[in-house]
């Protein structure tokens, strides 16, 4: 058995491992295969490694500090698959985000100020700067305060995460194909990239109401099967290309909210419905809200002006997002896209993976 240092963190209504950069080969190959054997990966439960057999549980950060101008850290996001040999950053993490720059202070990447430090992490994946800002008093780092987020049962030190460079990050524009609707198999749908690539479609129109289960929509296979007949080709008019084996984009079911928030979602990631929804996956959906035509801005209820919260509701509460945009004859431009997180370090130590892993 091989070992390495390993810190095991919530972030938001994820887990994941978190590693400093130099501690993992740099060679791709090697680093999968070495993540997949920490994970358990590829099996469904994932019994012979620390993932949870969730796509939520089964997530990595690599953390170093940045050589970038206007960047503190780097951290690259990978998502583990459960039961396919596949390890990829084709996509960003904003609630693994949530516990990165309390990982890169205790590692000694940023020296922590009193009170509050804030941290400019680079995301690798998509190639853009995220404003983070996170609890220390005294100069260190605490995990405790009374900021309750739904799909957590108790309370932490807020995290606030804002994304001004998020717009466009991985399909090249906010609205990739150049419209606020297109039609998909006689489908109307939303393509929107403010962070996260997302597909947004109306659950009636899929034959839901909306407001179903996770379980419920899990063991939906017809759902699932029209849902993937629509995600294939968006992915190709988000300039994607094939997407048969990538983890985006996620597709997100909207109705009218019923919880007294501004939507109701409930979104697959892509391939199974997600507990609550990703972070940047809200900042997406949020801010197709704010877009007039679009799938999303159809079931809103928003009041006038374009600085907004929106409350994306959800199957285990809601997350809310605090928007700033300005609306031409025939552009938006995000001023600001934030939203509020919290995180707890598990446990750190050494992780163990079985089987000296060959260089490629």
């Amino acid at each position: 058995m091989l070992e390495i240092p390993c810190t095991w963190m919530r972030g938001g209504t994820s887990k994941g491992a978190y590693f400093l950069k130099e501690d993992l080969p740099s060679n791709e190959v090697e680093r999968s295969a070495i993540l997949m054997g920490i994970m358990g990966s590829p099996d469904p439960r994932q019994i012979d490694g620390i993932g949870g057999a969730d796509p939520l549980t089964s997530k990595v950060a690599i953390v170093s500090r940045s050589l970038r101008p206007g960047a503190d850290i780097d951290y690259l996001f990978l998502q583990v698959f459960i039961d396919q040999p596949i390890v990829t950053d084709k996509q960003n993490c904003g609630n693994i985000l949530a516990g990165v720059a309390q990982f890169a202070v205790e590692k000694g990447l940023v020296k922590a100020v009193a009170d509050q430090t804030a941290v400019a992490v680079y995301m690798v994946n998509s190639d853009q700067i995220a404003n983070v800002k996170i609890q220390t008093p005294g100069g260190r780092v605490t995990y405790q305060g009374d900021t309750k987020i739904d799909g957590m049962p108790s309370t932490s030190a807020p995290v606030l995460e804002n994304f001004p460079e998020a717009a466009g990050a991985t399909c090249g524009a906010l609205l990739p194909t150049g419209n606020s609707v297109d039609i998909i198999d006689d489908i109307e749908v939303t393509c929107i990239d403010n962070g996260m690539p997302v597909v947004i479609i109306d659950a009636r129109r899929m034959g839901i109401s909306g407001y179903e289960s996770r379980e419920q929509l899990d063991k939906n296979e017809e759902l699932k099967g029209k849902l993937e007949s629509i995600r294939l080709p968006a992915g190709r008019l988000m300039n994607l290309g094939d997407v048969t084996d990538a983890s985006i984009p996620k597709l997100s079911l909207v109705a009218p909210p019923r919880s007294g928030g501004t939507i109701c979602t409930r979104t697959f990631i892509p391939h199974r419905c997600h507990a609550s929804i990703g972070v940047l996956g809200a900042v997406s959906v949020a801010t197709a809200c704010m877009i007039p035509g679009t799938v999303a801005a159809s079931h809103a209820r928003l009041s006038a002006g374009t600085t907004q919260l929106v409350s994306v509701e959800h199957p285990i509460g809601e997350t809310s997002v605090m928007m700033d945009i300005t609306l031409g004859q025939s552009t938006v431009k995000v001023h600001q896209a934030g939203i509020l997180r919290t995180a707890r370090k598990l446990f750190e130590g050494l992780a163990f993976y079985p089987n000296p892993v060959e260089p490629q």
